[in-house]
């Protein structure tokens, strides 16, 4: 049995959602929260939380400042995005602050079920359409020759492949029959040659410099 938790200011929405859940995703229970405090309250009290389901235009929260408050005092839950907001730079930042997901509210009945499916199974889910929008202008871009790509193994531009579709580092190891320390190491690899942080750092170079080619 799965429980979630979706936190929106809109009561036909939160009901709206809350009919897709529990007719896509069996033996479901869903919480309801109107504004970040509840939904702050309600993890707290409900130790069996799956995942929240949260909304960017909560009146207590300024954009992502409510996943930065949701993650720090429950650094364990899983939190997916659902939002209006569609701009790539924002689904990448909530990436960066630790969210499994982000599911813009246009997604149709179908999509969101398996979206959901996909994080409850521990995976990460991007979605497609915002992921494949050109990146924004660069006055000067860096001539082919110096793409970053080039330096990395077959093998690490397979795994930065699966990175770019949201893959977890489980489902990259199920995928290409390896091992998940073996996917770690490739990780680390691929970010000290980027010269990157963070794996969303990562995600974005390759998807810019893919669009070049």
């Amino acid at each position: 049995m799965h429980r979630l938790l979706v936190a929106d200011d809109h009561p036909l929405f939160r009901e709206a959602i809350s009919g897709v859940i529990a007719a896509g995703l069996e033996a479901s229970e869903v919480l309801e929260a109107a504004s970040l405090a509840e939904a702050l309250r309600l993890a707290a009290t409900h130790e069996a939380l799956d995942l929240v389901l949260l909304d960017l235009g909560l009146p207590d929260a300024d954009g992502l400042s409510g996943l930065a408050r949701l993650r720090e005092a429950a650094p364990e839950l899983a939190v997916v995005i659902v939002s209006a907001e569609q701009q790539r730079a924002t689904v990448l930042e909530a990436l960066e602050l630790g969210a499994v997901g982000y599911i813009p509210k246009s997604t149709p009945r179908e999509a969101l079920i398996d979206a959901l499916r996909q994080v409850l199974d521990g995976q990460v889910y991007l979605p497609p359409t915002i992921m494949r929008a050109p990146p924004a202008p660069t006055p000067s871009p860096a001539p082919l020759a110096d793409n970053p790509l080039t330096g990395l193994t077959d093998k690490q531009r397979e795994v930065l492949a699966h990175m770019v579709r949201g893959e977890s580092n489980k489902m990259i190891a199920y995928r290409l029959a390896i091992a998940e320390t073996t996917v770690k190491t490739h990780v680390s690899a691929i970010l000290r040659k980027l010269r990157v942080s963070s794996r969303v750092q990562a995600i974005l170079l390759a998807s810019d410099w893919q669009r070049r080619d």
